[in-house]
Protein backbone atom coordinates (compact mmCIF):
# COMPACT_ATOMS: atom_id res chain seq x y z
CA UNK A 1 0.00 0.00 0.00
CA UNK A 2 1.48 3.38 -0.96
CA UNK A 3 2.18 5.63 2.03
CA UNK A 4 1.60 9.29 2.78
CA UNK A 5 5.05 10.08 1.42
CA UNK A 6 3.19 10.30 -1.90
CA UNK A 7 0.66 12.77 -0.45
CA UNK A 8 2.20 15.60 -2.43
CA UNK A 9 1.76 17.41 -5.72
CA UNK A 10 3.56 15.83 -8.64
CA UNK A 11 5.47 18.99 -9.39
CA UNK A 12 7.23 18.81 -6.01
CA UNK A 13 8.77 15.52 -7.15
CA UNK A 14 9.56 16.61 -10.69
CA UNK A 15 11.24 19.80 -9.44
CA UNK A 16 13.19 17.81 -6.86
CA UNK A 17 14.31 15.37 -9.55
CA UNK A 18 15.34 18.27 -11.76
CA UNK A 19 17.27 19.96 -8.95
CA UNK A 20 19.14 16.72 -8.30
CA UNK A 21 19.95 16.22 -11.99
CA UNK A 22 21.18 19.83 -12.25
CA UNK A 23 23.40 19.54 -9.19
CA UNK A 24 21.33 22.05 -7.23
CA UNK A 25 19.79 19.75 -4.64
CA UNK A 26 22.02 20.76 -1.74
CA UNK A 27 22.12 24.48 -2.47
CA UNK A 28 20.91 26.36 0.63
CA UNK A 29 17.45 27.88 0.36
CA UNK A 30 14.70 29.41 2.47
CA UNK A 31 10.93 29.46 1.98
CA UNK A 32 8.13 31.36 3.74
CA UNK A 33 4.60 30.04 4.25
CA UNK A 34 1.99 32.78 4.62
CA UNK A 35 -1.43 33.88 3.39
CA UNK A 36 -2.61 37.07 1.71
CA UNK A 37 -6.17 37.63 2.98
CA UNK A 38 -7.99 36.83 6.21
CA UNK A 39 -10.72 34.21 5.80
CA UNK A 40 -14.41 35.08 6.23
CA UNK A 41 -13.68 38.75 5.47
CA UNK A 42 -12.49 38.90 9.06
CA UNK A 43 -9.81 40.83 10.85
CA UNK A 44 -7.52 37.99 11.93
CA UNK A 45 -6.79 34.26 11.76
CA UNK A 46 -5.80 31.64 14.33
CA UNK A 47 -2.67 29.65 13.46
CA UNK A 48 -3.25 25.90 13.53
CA UNK A 49 -2.01 22.69 11.94
CA UNK A 50 1.67 23.15 12.75
CA UNK A 51 2.15 20.01 14.82
CA UNK A 52 0.45 17.75 12.30
CA UNK A 53 2.33 19.37 9.42
CA UNK A 54 5.75 19.16 11.06
CA UNK A 55 5.22 15.57 12.19
CA UNK A 56 4.26 14.64 8.63
CA UNK A 57 7.44 16.30 7.35
CA UNK A 58 9.69 14.52 9.86
CA UNK A 59 8.02 11.14 9.37
CA UNK A 60 8.17 11.10 5.58
CA UNK A 61 9.80 7.90 4.34
CA UNK A 62 9.53 6.52 0.81
CA UNK A 63 8.86 2.79 0.95
CA UNK A 64 9.68 0.22 -1.71
CA UNK A 65 6.06 0.31 -2.85
CA UNK A 66 6.13 4.11 -3.11
CA UNK A 67 9.28 3.89 -5.20
CA UNK A 68 7.83 1.15 -7.40
CA UNK A 69 4.89 3.39 -8.19
CA UNK A 70 7.17 6.31 -9.09
CA UNK A 71 9.35 3.98 -11.14
CA UNK A 72 6.30 2.92 -13.14
CA UNK A 73 5.46 6.46 -14.27
CA UNK A 74 6.00 7.14 -17.97
CA UNK A 75 5.82 10.22 -20.15
CA UNK A 76 3.42 10.21 -23.14
CA UNK A 77 6.42 9.17 -25.23
CA UNK A 78 7.09 6.18 -23.01
CA UNK A 79 10.18 7.45 -21.16
CA UNK A 80 10.37 6.99 -17.40
CA UNK A 81 9.57 10.14 -15.45
CA UNK A 82 12.04 9.50 -12.63
CA UNK A 83 15.60 8.22 -12.88
CA UNK A 84 17.08 5.48 -10.72
CA UNK A 85 19.39 8.09 -9.23
CA UNK A 86 16.45 10.14 -8.02
CA UNK A 87 14.60 7.11 -6.71
CA UNK A 88 17.75 6.10 -4.79
CA UNK A 89 17.81 9.61 -3.36
CA UNK A 90 14.18 9.29 -2.22
CA UNK A 91 14.92 5.90 -0.64
CA UNK A 92 17.41 7.65 1.67
CA UNK A 93 15.45 10.88 2.04
CA UNK A 94 15.01 12.43 5.48
CA UNK A 95 14.22 16.06 6.20
CA UNK A 96 17.44 17.57 7.64
CA UNK A 97 16.54 21.24 7.54
CA UNK A 98 15.32 23.84 10.02
CA UNK A 99 11.80 25.10 10.67
CA UNK A 100 10.79 28.22 12.56
CA UNK A 101 7.10 29.00 13.07
CA UNK A 102 4.49 31.04 14.88
CA UNK A 103 3.02 28.78 17.62
CA UNK A 104 -0.42 27.29 17.16
CA UNK A 105 -3.22 29.23 18.80
CA UNK A 106 -1.60 32.56 17.94
CA UNK A 107 -3.56 35.38 16.33
CA UNK A 108 -1.97 35.98 12.92
CA UNK A 109 -2.45 38.31 9.99
CA UNK A 110 -1.89 38.41 6.22
CA UNK A 111 1.53 38.71 4.63
CA UNK A 112 3.59 37.63 7.62
CA UNK A 113 5.38 34.27 7.60
CA UNK A 114 3.63 31.62 9.68
CA UNK A 115 6.43 29.16 8.93
CA UNK A 116 9.98 29.52 7.62
CA UNK A 117 11.79 26.51 6.22
CA UNK A 118 15.54 26.51 5.57
CA UNK A 119 17.81 23.78 4.30
CA UNK A 120 18.85 22.17 1.04
CA UNK A 121 16.81 23.20 -1.98
CA UNK A 122 15.30 19.75 -2.52
CA UNK A 123 14.20 19.21 1.07
CA UNK A 124 12.69 22.70 1.27
CA UNK A 125 10.77 22.06 -1.94
CA UNK A 126 9.52 18.61 -0.97
CA UNK A 127 7.75 19.84 2.20
CA UNK A 128 5.69 22.54 0.49
CA UNK A 129 2.49 20.66 -0.23
CA UNK A 130 2.24 18.80 3.05
CA UNK A 131 2.76 21.94 5.16
CA UNK A 132 0.22 23.88 3.12
CA UNK A 133 -2.27 21.01 3.33
CA UNK A 134 -2.16 20.91 7.12
CA UNK A 135 -1.84 24.60 7.92
CA UNK A 136 -4.28 25.95 5.35
CA UNK A 137 -7.17 23.75 6.45
CA UNK A 138 -6.62 23.79 10.19
CA UNK A 139 -6.01 27.54 10.28
CA UNK A 140 -9.25 28.06 8.35
CA UNK A 141 -11.29 25.91 10.74
CA UNK A 142 -9.60 27.27 13.90
CA UNK A 143 -10.39 30.78 12.72
CA UNK A 144 -14.02 29.84 12.09
CA UNK A 145 -14.23 28.31 15.55
CA UNK A 146 -12.75 31.43 17.14
CA UNK A 147 -15.30 33.63 15.35
CA UNK A 148 -18.09 31.35 16.57
CA UNK A 149 -16.70 31.40 20.12
CA UNK A 150 -16.51 35.18 20.06
CA UNK A 151 -20.03 35.48 18.62
CA UNK A 152 -21.29 33.13 21.36
CA UNK A 153 -19.78 35.54 23.90
CA UNK A 154 -17.37 32.83 25.04
CA UNK A 155 -20.18 30.39 25.71
CA UNK A 156 -19.98 26.64 25.27
CA UNK A 157 -19.44 25.47 21.67
CA UNK A 158 -19.66 21.84 20.59
CA UNK A 159 -18.16 20.57 17.33
CA UNK A 160 -20.93 18.55 15.65
CA UNK A 161 -19.48 18.26 12.14
CA UNK A 162 -18.29 14.68 11.64
CA UNK A 163 -21.06 13.64 9.23
CA UNK A 164 -20.62 16.79 7.10
CA UNK A 165 -16.82 16.93 7.11
CA UNK A 166 -14.59 16.52 4.07
CA UNK A 167 -14.06 12.81 4.60
CA UNK A 168 -12.68 10.95 7.64
CA UNK A 169 -9.25 12.60 7.53
CA UNK A 170 -10.83 16.04 7.15
CA UNK A 171 -13.14 15.27 10.06
CA UNK A 172 -10.25 14.61 12.43
CA UNK A 173 -8.24 17.61 11.26
CA UNK A 174 -11.32 19.81 11.57
CA UNK A 175 -12.05 18.45 15.03
CA UNK A 176 -8.55 19.33 16.24
CA UNK A 177 -8.65 22.78 14.66
CA UNK A 178 -12.11 23.50 16.05
CA UNK A 179 -10.90 22.64 19.54
CA UNK A 180 -7.93 25.00 19.11
CA UNK A 181 -10.21 27.79 17.93
CA UNK A 182 -12.90 27.60 20.58
CA UNK A 183 -14.93 24.39 20.64
CA UNK A 184 -15.07 22.78 24.08
CA UNK A 185 -16.08 19.25 23.08
CA UNK A 186 -16.98 17.17 20.04
CA UNK A 187 -19.53 14.60 18.91
CA UNK A 188 -16.65 12.76 17.17
CA UNK A 189 -15.77 9.91 19.53
CA UNK A 190 -12.43 9.19 17.86
CA UNK A 191 -11.58 12.89 17.98
CA UNK A 192 -12.48 13.02 21.68
CA UNK A 193 -10.30 10.00 22.43
CA UNK A 194 -7.38 11.21 20.33
CA UNK A 195 -7.38 14.81 21.57
CA UNK A 196 -8.36 14.19 25.18
CA UNK A 197 -11.60 16.21 25.24
CA UNK A 198 -15.18 15.32 26.20
CA UNK A 199 -17.41 13.53 23.69
CA UNK A 200 -20.86 15.14 23.75
CA UNK A 201 -24.19 14.37 22.11
CA UNK A 202 -27.89 13.91 22.58
CA UNK A 203 -30.13 11.67 20.47
CA UNK A 204 -31.68 11.89 17.02
CA UNK A 205 -35.29 12.40 16.00
CA UNK A 206 -35.31 8.71 15.09
CA UNK A 207 -35.12 7.87 18.81
CA UNK A 208 -38.39 9.69 19.46
CA UNK A 209 -39.99 8.21 16.35
CA UNK A 210 -39.09 4.68 17.49
CA UNK A 211 -41.43 4.88 20.51
CA UNK A 212 -45.24 5.05 20.75
CA UNK A 213 -45.10 8.68 21.88
CA UNK A 214 -42.64 11.43 22.73
CA UNK A 215 -43.01 11.12 26.50
CA UNK A 216 -42.18 7.42 26.50
CA UNK A 217 -39.17 8.11 24.27
CA UNK A 218 -37.90 10.73 26.72
CA UNK A 219 -38.46 8.43 29.70
CA UNK A 220 -36.61 5.58 28.00
CA UNK A 221 -33.62 7.79 27.23
CA UNK A 222 -33.59 9.12 30.79
CA UNK A 223 -33.64 5.56 32.15
CA UNK A 224 -30.58 4.69 30.09
CA UNK A 225 -28.62 7.91 30.78
CA UNK A 226 -30.02 9.50 33.95
CA UNK A 227 -26.98 11.67 34.67
CA UNK A 228 -26.20 12.96 31.17
CA UNK A 229 -29.61 13.17 29.57
CA UNK A 230 -30.24 15.86 26.96
CA UNK A 231 -33.62 15.58 25.24
CA UNK A 232 -34.29 16.65 21.66
CA UNK A 233 -37.59 18.52 21.94
CA UNK A 234 -38.49 19.52 18.37
CA UNK A 235 -39.55 16.21 16.76
CA UNK A 236 -43.24 17.16 16.83
CA UNK A 237 -43.99 20.46 18.59
CA UNK A 238 -41.24 22.17 20.56
CA UNK A 239 -43.38 24.28 22.91
CA UNK A 240 -46.63 22.27 22.69
CA UNK A 241 -45.22 18.87 23.61
CA UNK A 242 -41.42 18.71 23.54
CA UNK A 243 -40.62 21.08 26.39
CA UNK A 244 -43.62 20.06 28.54
CA UNK A 245 -42.66 16.38 28.21
CA UNK A 246 -39.03 17.21 29.02
CA UNK A 247 -40.22 19.01 32.14
CA UNK A 248 -42.19 15.92 33.25
CA UNK A 249 -39.11 13.74 32.77
CA UNK A 250 -36.95 16.28 34.61
CA UNK A 251 -39.27 16.10 37.62
CA UNK A 252 -39.17 12.30 37.52
CA UNK A 253 -35.37 12.38 37.39
CA UNK A 254 -35.30 14.74 40.37
CA UNK A 255 -37.46 12.36 42.36
CA UNK A 256 -35.00 9.57 41.59
CA UNK A 257 -32.00 11.64 42.66
CA UNK A 258 -30.82 12.65 39.19
CA UNK A 259 -30.97 15.82 37.10
CA UNK A 260 -31.89 16.49 33.49
CA UNK A 261 -28.80 17.92 31.83
CA UNK A 262 -30.54 19.82 29.06
CA UNK A 263 -32.88 20.07 26.12
CA UNK A 264 -31.88 20.54 22.48
CA UNK A 265 -33.70 22.57 19.85
CA UNK A 266 -32.75 21.71 16.27
CA UNK A 267 -35.23 23.66 14.15
CA UNK A 268 -37.44 26.71 14.03
CA UNK A 269 -36.90 30.21 15.37
CA UNK A 270 -34.12 29.46 17.83
CA UNK A 271 -34.24 32.87 19.52
CA UNK A 272 -38.01 32.77 20.12
CA UNK A 273 -38.13 29.09 21.07
CA UNK A 274 -35.23 29.35 23.49
CA UNK A 275 -36.78 32.37 25.25
CA UNK A 276 -40.09 30.57 25.68
CA UNK A 277 -38.43 27.29 26.69
CA UNK A 278 -36.28 29.05 29.29
CA UNK A 279 -39.34 30.66 30.82
CA UNK A 280 -41.18 27.32 30.95
CA UNK A 281 -38.22 25.58 32.58
CA UNK A 282 -37.65 28.36 35.09
CA UNK A 283 -41.31 28.40 36.15
CA UNK A 284 -40.90 24.76 37.14
CA UNK A 285 -37.76 25.39 39.14
CA UNK A 286 -35.54 23.88 36.44
CA UNK A 287 -33.13 26.75 36.01
CA UNK A 288 -30.27 24.28 35.99
CA UNK A 289 -31.47 22.61 32.78
CA UNK A 290 -29.35 23.88 29.88
CA UNK A 291 -30.67 24.76 26.44
CA UNK A 292 -28.63 23.44 23.52
CA UNK A 293 -29.17 24.74 19.97
CA UNK A 294 -28.14 23.24 16.66
CA UNK A 295 -29.25 23.47 13.00
CA UNK A 296 -26.81 25.00 10.49
CA UNK A 297 -25.41 27.52 12.96
CA UNK A 298 -22.56 29.90 12.23
CA UNK A 299 -21.14 33.00 13.86
CA UNK A 300 -23.55 35.44 12.22
CA UNK A 301 -26.65 33.45 13.16
CA UNK A 302 -25.38 32.99 16.71
CA UNK A 303 -24.77 36.72 17.05
CA UNK A 304 -28.26 37.45 15.70
CA UNK A 305 -29.90 34.99 18.11
CA UNK A 306 -28.15 36.55 21.10
CA UNK A 307 -28.99 40.06 19.87
CA UNK A 308 -32.66 39.00 19.88
CA UNK A 309 -32.40 37.88 23.50
CA UNK A 310 -32.00 34.16 22.81
CA UNK A 311 -31.47 32.05 25.93
CA UNK A 312 -29.13 29.39 24.61
CA UNK A 313 -26.39 27.94 26.80
CA UNK A 314 -24.62 25.61 24.39
CA UNK A 315 -24.12 25.81 20.64
CA UNK A 316 -23.77 22.67 18.54
CA UNK A 317 -22.10 23.76 15.33
CA UNK A 318 -21.47 21.31 12.51
CA UNK A 319 -21.35 21.90 8.78
CA UNK A 320 -20.30 25.54 8.73
CA UNK A 321 -17.55 24.94 11.27
CA UNK A 322 -15.80 21.87 9.91
CA UNK A 323 -16.05 22.92 6.26
CA UNK A 324 -15.04 26.54 6.89
CA UNK A 325 -18.19 27.71 5.13
CA UNK A 326 -19.34 31.29 4.95
CA UNK A 327 -18.70 34.49 3.10
CA UNK A 328 -15.01 34.79 2.32
CA UNK A 329 -14.41 31.25 3.60
CA UNK A 330 -14.16 27.73 2.15
CA UNK A 331 -10.35 27.83 1.84
CA UNK A 332 -7.35 29.69 3.21
CA UNK A 333 -5.12 30.90 0.41
CA UNK A 334 -1.85 30.02 2.08
CA UNK A 335 1.20 30.04 -0.17
CA UNK A 336 4.83 28.92 0.03
CA UNK A 337 7.48 31.03 -1.68
CA UNK A 338 11.25 30.97 -1.94
CA UNK A 339 12.80 33.98 -0.20
CA UNK A 340 16.52 33.09 -0.26
CA UNK A 341 18.87 30.94 -2.34
CA UNK A 342 22.59 30.34 -1.97
CA UNK A 343 22.75 32.82 0.86
CA UNK A 344 21.18 35.67 -1.12
CA UNK A 345 17.64 37.06 -0.84
CA UNK A 346 15.30 36.28 -3.72
CA UNK A 347 12.11 37.96 -4.88
CA UNK A 348 9.16 37.12 -7.10
CA UNK A 349 7.69 40.06 -9.00
CA UNK A 350 4.10 40.61 -10.08
CA UNK A 351 2.03 43.34 -11.67
CA UNK A 352 -0.18 42.87 -8.60
CA UNK A 353 1.78 44.43 -5.69
CA UNK A 354 0.37 42.03 -3.09
CA UNK A 355 1.83 39.09 -5.04
CA UNK A 356 5.37 40.46 -5.04
CA UNK A 357 7.21 38.56 -2.33
CA UNK A 358 9.25 39.99 0.52
CA UNK A 359 12.89 38.89 0.15
CA UNK A 360 15.30 37.24 2.54
CA UNK A 361 15.26 35.64 5.96
CA UNK A 362 12.87 37.58 8.18
CA UNK A 363 11.65 38.02 11.70
CA UNK A 364 8.25 39.22 12.92
CA UNK A 365 8.06 41.55 15.89
CA UNK A 366 4.67 42.22 17.45
CA UNK A 367 4.16 45.54 19.25
CA UNK A 368 1.68 45.97 22.11
CA UNK A 369 0.26 49.31 23.23
CA UNK A 370 0.16 50.66 26.78
CA UNK A 371 -3.08 48.75 27.45
CA UNK A 372 -1.47 45.46 26.46
CA UNK A 373 -3.37 45.23 23.17
CA UNK A 374 -1.77 44.27 19.88
CA UNK A 375 -0.80 47.43 18.01
CA UNK A 376 1.02 46.30 14.86
CA UNK A 377 3.43 43.69 13.49
CA UNK A 378 6.77 44.57 11.92
CA UNK A 379 8.27 42.19 9.36
CA UNK A 380 12.00 42.83 9.28
CA UNK A 381 15.21 41.32 7.93
CA UNK A 382 16.53 38.74 10.37
CA UNK A 383 19.68 40.72 11.08
CA UNK A 384 17.80 43.92 11.97
CA UNK A 385 17.65 44.90 15.64
CA UNK A 386 14.09 45.88 16.54
CA UNK A 387 14.46 45.22 20.26
CA UNK A 388 14.43 48.90 21.24
CA UNK A 389 13.90 52.39 19.92
CA UNK A 390 11.63 53.78 17.25
CA UNK A 391 10.51 51.52 14.38
CA UNK A 392 8.75 52.61 11.21
CA UNK A 393 6.77 50.10 9.17
CA UNK A 394 5.66 50.45 5.55
CA UNK A 395 2.62 48.87 3.89
CA UNK A 396 4.23 47.00 0.96
CA UNK A 397 1.09 47.37 -1.19
CA UNK A 398 0.88 51.12 -0.55
CA UNK A 399 4.20 52.67 0.52
CA UNK A 400 2.47 55.93 1.46
CA UNK A 401 0.87 54.13 4.39
CA UNK A 402 3.41 54.10 7.20
CA UNK A 403 3.25 53.73 10.96
CA UNK A 404 5.63 54.76 13.72
CA UNK A 405 6.00 52.27 16.56
CA UNK A 406 7.61 53.19 19.87
CA UNK A 407 6.14 50.81 22.44
CA UNK A 408 8.79 49.00 24.50
CA UNK A 409 6.50 45.95 24.75
CA UNK A 410 7.43 43.89 21.70
CA UNK A 411 7.69 40.16 21.06
CA UNK A 412 9.38 38.10 18.33
CA UNK A 413 6.88 35.69 16.82
CA UNK A 414 8.82 33.03 14.87
CA UNK A 415 10.10 30.33 17.22
CA UNK A 416 12.46 27.43 16.49
CA UNK A 417 10.61 24.15 15.96
CA UNK A 418 13.03 21.89 14.05
CA UNK A 419 16.83 22.13 13.86
CA UNK A 420 18.81 19.86 11.53
CA UNK A 421 15.80 17.59 11.14
CA UNK A 422 15.17 17.20 14.88
CA UNK A 423 12.42 18.67 17.05
CA UNK A 424 13.82 21.41 19.26
CA UNK A 425 11.20 20.93 21.97
CA UNK A 426 8.03 18.88 22.53
CA UNK A 427 4.84 20.24 21.04
CA UNK A 428 2.52 21.77 23.65
CA UNK A 429 -0.62 19.86 24.71
CA UNK A 430 -3.90 20.87 23.11
CA UNK A 431 -5.14 22.62 26.24
CA UNK A 432 -2.05 24.85 26.26
CA UNK A 433 -2.77 25.79 22.64
CA UNK A 434 -6.37 26.58 23.59
CA UNK A 435 -5.13 28.73 26.47
CA UNK A 436 -2.87 30.59 24.06
CA UNK A 437 -5.80 31.31 21.75
CA UNK A 438 -7.84 32.68 24.66
CA UNK A 439 -4.95 34.85 25.81
CA UNK A 440 -4.21 36.07 22.30
CA UNK A 441 -7.80 37.06 21.57
CA UNK A 442 -8.00 38.83 24.93
CA UNK A 443 -5.16 41.08 23.71
CA UNK A 444 -6.76 41.82 20.33
CA UNK A 445 -8.88 44.97 20.21
CA UNK A 446 -12.57 44.50 19.54
CA UNK A 447 -12.34 46.49 16.32
CA UNK A 448 -10.38 43.64 14.74
CA UNK A 449 -12.83 41.00 16.00
CA UNK A 450 -15.98 42.51 14.52
CA UNK A 451 -17.94 40.07 12.34
CA UNK A 452 -18.67 42.80 9.82
CA UNK A 453 -16.20 45.32 8.42
CA UNK A 454 -13.41 44.76 10.94
CA UNK A 455 -10.60 47.26 11.18
CA UNK A 456 -7.43 46.29 9.30
CA UNK A 457 -4.59 45.35 11.63
CA UNK A 458 -1.28 46.91 10.59
CA UNK A 459 1.37 44.55 9.27
CA UNK A 460 4.25 46.34 7.59
CA UNK A 461 7.83 45.98 6.46
CA UNK A 462 10.58 47.64 8.43
CA UNK A 463 12.21 50.51 6.56
CA UNK A 464 15.33 48.37 6.09
CA UNK A 465 13.44 45.50 4.52
CA UNK A 466 11.32 47.84 2.40
CA UNK A 467 14.42 49.55 1.03
CA UNK A 468 16.02 46.18 0.25
CA UNK A 469 12.90 45.12 -1.61
CA UNK A 470 12.83 48.34 -3.63
CA UNK A 471 16.50 47.98 -4.57
CA UNK A 472 15.93 44.41 -5.74
CA UNK A 473 12.90 45.38 -7.84
CA UNK A 474 14.85 48.22 -9.43
CA UNK A 475 17.82 45.95 -10.13
CA UNK A 476 15.71 43.20 -11.72
CA UNK A 477 13.67 45.52 -13.90
CA UNK A 478 16.59 47.76 -14.78
CA UNK A 479 18.81 44.86 -15.84
CA UNK A 480 16.09 43.19 -17.87
CA UNK A 481 16.04 40.05 -15.71
CA UNK A 482 12.24 40.15 -15.84
CA UNK A 483 12.17 40.36 -19.65
CA UNK A 484 11.16 43.98 -19.38
CA UNK A 485 7.89 43.30 -17.55
CA UNK A 486 7.63 42.60 -13.81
Amino acid sequence: MPTEALLTDLYELTMAAGFLADGKGEEPAAFDLYYRRNPFRGGYAIAAGLEDGVRAVLQTRFTAEDLDYLRSRRSPGGARTFSDRFLDFLARYRFRGDIRAIPEGTVVFPNEPLVRVTGGLIECQLVETILLCHLNFQTLVATKAARIWEAAQHGTVLEFGLRRAQGPDGALSACRAALIGGADATSNVLGAARFGVPAKGTHAHSWVQAFPDELEAFRAYARSFPDECILLVDTYDTLGSGVPNAIRVAKELEAAGHALAGIRIDSGDLAFLSIKARAMLDREGLGYVKIVASNELDETLIADILAQGGRIDTWGVGTNLVTGSGEGGSALGGIYKMVAHNGEPTIKLSANPEKTTNPGLKKIVRFYDRDGLMEADAVAAEDEDLSRGEVWIVDPTNPLRRKRLTSPHRVEMLEPVVASGKLVRPFPPLEAIRDRRREQLAHLHERYKRLYNPHEYKVGLSLGLWQRKERMITDIVGNGRADGAP
